[in-house]
């Protein structure tokens, strides 16, 4: 495993402090899960967004699909 060194500014620390006092866990622990949970959110939404900028997926008319979907039943 690798160490990186970073600085936090002294109200960040106090809430980092606090939080790994709460769930009794060390500062790194914390930090590493907090990293870990922003990339895989930063993981899903740059999945949307390449998603949601696909000119080739189609656009569809929501009161066109709530029509279709009262039809069906």
């Amino acid at each position: 495993m690798r160490e990186i060194t970073i600085r936090l500014p002294i109200e960040l620390i106090a809430s980092l402090d606090h939080a790994a006092a709460q769930l009794r866990h060390t500062r790194v622990e914390i930090v590493r899960q907090a990293v870990e949970y922003y990339l895989e959110d930063f993981e899903d939404i740059s999945r949307v967004i390449e998603v949601l900028c696909d000119l080739a997926d189609p656009v569809l008319d929501w009161e066109q699909v709530k029509r279709d979907l009262l039809i069906q039943h």
